[in-house]
């Protein structure tokens, strides 16, 4: 099962390293293909004065650093596709944020490098019309068809994160997790799918309590993985607190998940 976790964006190396060092039992885990993600800037904040990252030359040196301290495999987020072969020096994923995904220069960046691409969904989008946002990818590698085995073979996921519904909410249609699986690899983050957009006065907030429920029927669903941003005290995270789980509970989270995971297959 992947799994994508660590904080939402690089506050300091004091605290990226208290993240990686308590994801350690999970990340050894035999049956977890892990991945360590944490992002170098957040270009979509709600508002100017929100706190952004340290940019991607000291946030790659710090998950460099991370990478060679831990052994951890690591994904961030791309935002110009200048960026692309920088990020491809450190990350082994490089993800296409949600606002994102249909951007063609991003995609066809991303995949003239040797990384996985994981694409998000948009917030915006019909789950189906995601296919042609991974067969972009899927060209550019040479492929002709964006189908599960095409997009395993040439490494490029797809993440589900919610849809927009009314103001300020995202819902998650379960349907859309077997729909997005029929073209490709789908992991499913459940911590963005509990975001509020907008909903705490000029920044998102969120209801993380919800994220093992949703976790649960994505496992009973049958996901390729999941995507779960998490901190030691999410209350003074500087990015997505409210949404992301408390390191010291994901544990116990992702060995339901790895028992559902099992009786769905």
């Amino acid at each position: 099962m992947i799994l994508m976790s660590g904080p939402c964006v690089i506050e300091s190396y004091e605290n990226l390293s208290k993240v990686a060092s308590l994801l350690e039992p999970i990340a050894k885990n035999p049956k977890i293909d892990f991945y360590f993600k944490s992002s170098f800037d957040k270009a979509n904040r709600t508002s100017l004065d929100s706190y952004r990252g340290p940019g991607i030359e000291e946030g790659l040196e710090l998950l460099s650093t991370i990478k060679k301290e831990f052994g951890y495999k690591i994904i961030t987020d791309i935002h110009e596709s200048h960026q692309a072969p920088l990020i491809a020096k450190v990350a082994d994923v490089i993800q296409i944020p949600a606002f994102l995904c249909r951007q063609t220069d991003l995609i066809v960046a991303v995949a003239q490098t040797d990384k996985i691409i994981n694409i998000k969904k948009g917030q915006f989008m019909n789950p189906l019309d995601m296919q042609y946002s991974v067969l972009k990818a899927i060209k550019t590698r040479g492929g002709q068809e964006a189908t599960y085995e095409e997009s395993k073979r040439l490494g490029v996921w797809l993440t589900e994160r919610g849809s927009t519904f009314g103001y300020g909410n995202l819902v998650v249609d379960m349907r859309s997790l077997e729909i997005m699986r029929r073209f490709a690899p789908v992991v499913f983050d459940a911590t963005h799918s509990v975001q509020m957009p907008g909903g705490g006065g000029g920044k998102s907030s969120g209801d993380r309590s919800f994220v093992p429920l949703l976790s649960r029927a994505a496992a009973a669903v049958g996901v390729d993985g999941f995507f779960m941003e998490t901190h030691f005290d999410p209350s003074i995270a500087l990015s997505d607190g409210p949404n992301m789980i408390p390191t010291q509970e994901l544990n116990p989270l992702i060995e339901k998940l790895l028992l559902i995971d099992s009786i769905s297959h």
